[in-house]
Formats: C-alpha cells, sequence, structure tokens
C-alpha cells in the first residue's frame, strides 16, 4: 500500500485541509500508517496534479491561506482499484523484537525497563482507542453499531489498533515477567 491510498480513504469523510488530514491521521489511521505532516502535503499536491483529488484555495483574513482538498471521481475509482486487489501479508518490523532476541547476550535489565515502557504506551493507546470508539458508537452498544451505525471502516479499523495494542501490551509484560524471573535463577547458557 502506498501513503496516496491512505490520504484517498481519508478523504473520504469530506473535504478537509493538509492540516485536518494530518489530526486525522494520528488520530484514525495511526493504527496502521504513520505519514509525517510534509509527507501528507506532499502526497496531497501530487495527488492533485494527477486529478486524483481537487484543490481549492480558502482565503482567510487573520490567518495564511489554506487550500481544501476533496476526492475527485478519478480518485474513488483509483481507491476502488486498490480495494479490489489482493492485499499483501503485513509484517512486523520493530527494534525491540531485535533486542528480545539478543536478551540473552546482552543483557535483560534495561530491555525490562523498554518493555515496561512500551507496554505503558499500548496502555494509554488502548484507552485512547476505548473514547475514540465510544464516540464514533454514540449512544449505540457495539454489536448494535457494527449490524447498523454509519461509517463502520473507521470503526472496524480502530477495533484493530486497540486490538494489536492489547497484544503489544500483554506481550511486553510478558517477556518482561520473563526476563525478570530468568534474572535470578540458574539459566544454563
Amino acid at each position: 500500500m502506498a501513503l496516496r491510498h491512505a490520504v484517498l480513504a481519508a478523504l473520504l469523510d469530506g473535504e478537509c485541509s493538509g492540516y485536518q488530514l494530518a489530526k486525522a491521521f494520528d488520530v484514525g489511521m495511526a493504527n496502521f500508517w504513520h505519514a509525517l505532516p510534509q509527507q501528507l502535503y506532499s502526497e496531497l499536491a501530487k495527488l492533485e496534479r494527477e486529478g486524483l483529488v481537487s484543490g481549492r484555495e480558502v482565503v482567510q483574513e487573520t490567518r495564511p491561506n489554506k487550500r481544501m482538498f476533496t476526492l475527485t471521481p478519478a480518485g474513488l475509482t483509483e481507491l476502488r482499484r486498490f480495494a479490489a486487489a489482493p492485499s499483501k501479508p503485513s509484517f512486523v518490523r520493530d527494534d525491540l523484537m531485535v533486542k528480545v532476541v539478543a536478551a540473552d547476550s546482552v543483557g535483560a535489565a534495561e530491555l525490562i525497563g523498554q518493555l515496561e515502557e512500551r507496554a505503558a504506551i499500548a496502555a494509554a493507546k488502548i484507552e485512547l482507542f476505548d473514547k475514540l470508539l465510544g464516540k464514533m458508537r454514540g449512544d449505540l452498544g457495539e454489536a448494535d453499531f457494527l449490524a447498523r451505525g454509519a461509517q463502520v471502516g473507521p470503526y472496524l479499523t480502530c477495533m484493530r489498533g486497540r486490538e494489536f495494542e492489547r497484544g503489544n501490551r500483554d506481550w511486553c509484560n510478558r517477556v518482561a515477567s520473563v526476563l525478570r524471573a530468568r534474572e535470578g535463577a540458574d539459566v544454563r547458557r
């Protein structure tokens, strides 16, 4: 997947500025696609040149002018083409896992601290996902929202983000516990 498809998908909700798009990435897309604001601005300009999004200038009196972007019919066609293509399997690329591979040779104390920190970060993200999911659901319970709520796609990706972070938290806590227990044990090397 290219950044272009994530940007096109984010514009399905309607017109937004580059700043609003960056905020949307921070909240809704960050669990599966990371992009810096400057990458988003560059991608929006490229998509506009290709006719996949259209931009318009909004004059503001007290602030600099801004550009607002919308998905074009060609952009929607490209997003549909992308959605119909087979997906590649995902993979994990994580420096902390490389450190855990080397745990027997590098010592566990510092690694345990990093694992605990990562678990705490994951716990905070879980809390944010829970709040975001509640906001999306409104007064509906999750089963009702999934059955008949509006815009289920963003909700489903947030559910996946929450499960991903739960997995991270649980794995980090377990590995830290194992390494802590092995520190005092007579482990054959």
